[in-house]
């Protein structure tokens, strides 16, 4: 028997794959995403997949709607076993140019978002003692990146939301797990590049950073890689606390625990194309 599974930010991209990947394989999924367009679409294939489905249009942002999510969730499957919390937006900006009310929504949405989720599912599972939690974090969450400082905060931030919350709750038999995408071959990072204006001192470095994250895009895991790699997590008894997408991430992270910062920074620098 298939398990129930919500997942966040389900309207396209990888959360999308996923969803359809965990529903041809027999489990129920119950998510939303704030692209109305792209839940109804969502539905109609898995209207033909044949899977077992509760989707709604829903803002992340929006606490009675989750709570009200939940409970339309829990009345219909009685229980959930695992939450992914995929919703996520990107920033980018020079820190000094930043605008901190957008700023503001980002970690709203990035932070917050997941914690909302996470909290409204939390009893039932405690209750029943299993469970996992899953957040998508990135790369980023745990080496920072120049013009990201935003979402390199938010991603920071989950990472230390998930490390904390874990002591809380696997004594409940709850499992915390979170994965580490890079880049991945999506429209994601183009929707923020957006060059510094004319006459900031940071415009020049700014633009190669854009052009290389741009040529790294294109060979990039594709979402479908991206989620066959978190439906592993996701099916896993016991999932591994950190999980990367592809070999270059693990690797990177390793030059990020193991290497001296100065020669750490040297490398970072040079693979972006920022070098002053």
């Amino acid at each position: 028997m298939g398990e129930v599974i919500v997942i966040t930010g389900l309207g396209d991209g990888m959360g999308r794959h996923t969803a359809t990947m965990l529903a041809e394989m027999g489990h129920s999924i119950a998510g939303f995403d704030v692209d109305a367009k792209g839940v109804a679409s969502l539905s109609e294939e898995m209207d033909k997949i044949g899977g077992e489905h509760l989707l709604m249009p829903l803002d992340i942002s929006d606490r009675k709607g989750i709570t009200k999510f939940r409970d339309a969730v829990l009345r219909k499957y009685g229980k959930v076993d695992t939450v992914l919390s995929n919703v996520g937006i990107g920033f980018f900006s020079p820190f000094e140019e930043a605008d901190l009310e957008k700023a503001l929504k980002c970690l709203e949405i990035n932070v917050i978002g997941a914690a909302a989720i996470f909290q409204a599912f939390i009893p039932s599972m405690r209750d029943r003692k299993q469970g996992k939690l899953i957040a998508m974090s990135s790369l980023v969450g745990r080496i920072p990146f120049p013009f990201e400082s935003i979402y390199t905060a938010s991603k920071f931030a989950i990472t230390g939301l998930m490390l904390s919350l874990r002591y809380e709750v696997e004594p409940f038999g709850l499992k915390v797990s979170i994965i580490e995408p890079a880049q991945v071959s999506t429209t994601f990072a183009a929707k923020i590049h957006v060059l510094p204006r004319d006459g900031s001192p940071y415009r020049e470095r700014a633009r190669r950073f854009i052009e290389r994250d741009d040529e790294l895009i294109k060979t990039a895991p594709t979402p479908v890689f991206a989620a066959r790699r978190i439906v592993k997590v996701v099916t896993a008894k016991k999932p591994a606390l950190f999980n990367q997408i592809d070999f270059n991430s693990s690797f990177l992270l390793w030059i990020n625990n193991f290497l001296p910062t100065r020669i750490r920074d040297m490398i970072l620098v040079n693979y972006m194309h920022i070098k002053v």
